[in-house]
C-alpha cells in the first residue's frame, strides 16, 4: 500500500544496530521521521545519515529519527559504526516493511540519480562513504515519512531517484510546529 497523509504505518518491529528490537510504539506520542534507505554502504544513504547527525540539534528534541536499511543486521552494524548516530538505525533483512509501503526499486531511477547527483557522490566519497560490499539492493528508491504524535502520517515523500530524500526545510518545519 502506497502511504499517504492520514494513513497509519503497520506495526514495525525490527532489529536495531544498538542490539535491541525497535517497535513503532517506542516513538508513540512523539513526532517522528521514518526513512527507508538502500543498502548499508550506499554512499548517498551514508551521506544523508551524516547530514542528519550534523543537523540533529536543529530538531530541538522535537523529532525522533528512525532509519531503516535494506541490509542484513550484522553488515549494517559494521557499516554504521563510523556514524555514532543519536537515533535508531534498523535492518529490514527480508525487505518486508519496504514491500508493505510500496518502496520502489528502479534501474532507471538508479541511473538518473547517479548522474544528476554526481556532486553528492563525490561529496560522499570525500567523506569516505565508498561501498566495498553490496548487501541489499542498489535499486531501492528512498522513502521519508513524517508521523505526528498520534502515529498518523502527516507527510510522505517517495524519492524521485535513488539519491532523493525529503527536503530538510520540510522536516525542520514539521519538527518545530
Amino acid at each position: 500500500m502506497t502511504l499517504k497523509k492520514g494513513d497509519n504505518l503497520k506495526k514495525l518491529n525490527l532489529p536495531s544496530v544498538s542490539g535491541k528490537n525497535f517497535r513503532l510504539s517506542n516513538v508513540k506520542g512523539r513526532k517522528s521521521l521514518i526513512s527507508f534507505y538502500r543498502f548499508a554502504q550506499c554512499p548517498f544513504c551514508n551521506l544523508r545519515i551524516h547530514e542528519l547527525i550534523k543537523r540533529h540539534d536543529e530538531f530541538r528534541g522535537n523529532l525522533e529519527i528512525v532509519a531503516i536499511f535494506d541490509a542484513p543486521l550484522g553488515h549494517l552494524i559494521k557499516s554504521m559504526e563510523r556514524h555514532d548516530a543519536p537515533f535508531e538505525i534498523l535492518a529490514d533483512e527480508d525487505f518486508s516493511y519496504f514491500r508493505a509501503i510500496d518502496v520502489e526499486q528502479s534501474l532507471i531511477k538508479f541511473l538518473i540519480g547517479s548522474v544528476i547527483n554526481i556532486h553528492r557522490l563525490v561529496q560522499a566519497s570525500m567523506k569516505g562513504f565508498i561501498p566495498l560490499s553490496f548487501k541489499g539492493s542498489m535499486l531501492t528508491v528512498p522513502v521519508d515519512i513524517l508521523i505526528n504524535e498520534k502515529g498518523v502520517v502527516e507527510h510522505v515523500y517517495y524519492g524521485k531517484t535513488t539519491a532523493d530524500h525529503m527536503n530538510f526545510d520540510d522536516i525542520l518545519a514539521f519538527a518545530r510546529t
